[in-house]
């Protein structure tokens, strides 16, 4: 996969990413659930250097969402974007590696199969 596509609701805000991402991860702390309105954020982390953005955006403690339609694509950190998974065109590109917070993981809510399982944060890479 060369390529990936995606934006928020209304196709206001798009984005390109080039190659792989860093890494896939599912995270269940309270942050990403309020933000989300979901029970676990799901994202591929990209370099910041490999994500194109276009169109209006707004933002929120890193978080850019669609000012119009309020559709919360990405997350930006540092040099790394995050690509929400639900806001990618094409489903199913991409399997997450860990999940994080899984203490606030809802007890209904099985893990996924192979990840890594992290209580709270994932330990910082050297």
């Amino acid at each position: 996969m060369d390529t990936v596509t995606g934006g928020c609701l209304c196709g206001a805000l798009r984005f390109v990413a080039q190659g792989a991402p860093r890494r896939v991860g599912i995270c269940h702390c309270l942050d990403c659930r309020k933000h989300h309105g979901a029970v676990f954020y799901a994202a591929a982390v990209y370099a910041a250097a490999d994500v194109t953005v276009t169109g209006p955006s707004a933002r929120y403690r890193g978080r850019v969402f669609c000012p119009t339609c309020g559709g919360s694509v990405l997350a930006q950190s540092g040099a790394e974007t995050e690509l929400h998974l639900g806001s990618l065109d094409q489903p199913d590109l991409f399997r997450p590696q860990y999940e994080l917070w899984t203490c606030r993981r809802e007890s209904w809510l099985a893990p996924v199969p192979g990840a890594a399982q992290h209580d709270r944060d994932r330990p910082r890479e050297a």
